[in-house]
């Protein structure tokens, strides 16, 4: 099967998560700047998962570069992962609802932590399904680890939410750093063959 209409379904789905989390943000009540206050939490919440939703898209396009031809284990892990990804809306709306208490932290790191495990399925299903070249496997190899690191980051997030639900959301963040920029290895690998 052609990958194409897999990654155009992944795109789509992602979007409509991104836009689903922007029309949660409710107008201020009131003309003044000081009327935005109250909208805070809101949009921190709905900048810090976009950018996530962002990151995952971003890393999603370099992952399938490396898949010649789409069969049922991966479209499955794909769905998985996509289903994952399509809970972040709603953590997203009750962590900004209750201004980042610490059971709606938990349950965004849960999510998180769901996602991340997709994730690795997804990535571990098109590695047991494609030919890789050396130069390829050791740059997924790569990605494979930094997967592995945030879970861990996302794990610890869950507990840390009852000590301070801001100390998980610096966890979060920090995963989001580290996935930022897609593995360049990859790019040269690619290059290499």
């Amino acid at each position: 099967m052609n990958k194409n209409r897999l990654e155009a379904f992944s795109d789509g789905v992602m979007a409509i998560i991104i836009t689903i989390m922007v029309l949660e943000i409710k107008m201020p009540h009131g003309h003044e700047l000081k009327d935005l206050v109250p909208v805070l939490p809101a949009f921190f919440s709905y900048l810090q998962s976009f950018w996530f939703i962002g990151v995952y898209w971003n890393n999603h396009h370099h992952l399938l570069h490396t898949v010649k031809k789409v069969n049922g284990r991966i479209m499955v892990a794909n769905m998985l992962l996509l289903f994952l990804l399509s809970l972040v809306p709603f953590a997203t709306n009750w962590v900004s609802d209750t201004d980042f208490a610490a059971v709606p932290v938990q349950v965004y790191a849960v999510v998180l932590l769901s996602c991340g495990i997709g994730w690795t399925v997804l990535q571990s299903v098109i590695e047991k399904n494609s030919h890789w070249s050396p130069a390829i496997k050791k740059a997924m190899d790569r990605q494979t680890k930094k997967g592995w690191m945030s879970v861990v980051l996302y794990g610890s997030g869950i507990p840390l939410a009852f000590v301070n639900p801001y100390i998980s959301e610096v966890l979060f963040i920090s995963v989001a750093v580290m996935w930022l920029i897609p593995d360049k290895n990859i790019e040269r690998a690619f290059d290499e063959e």
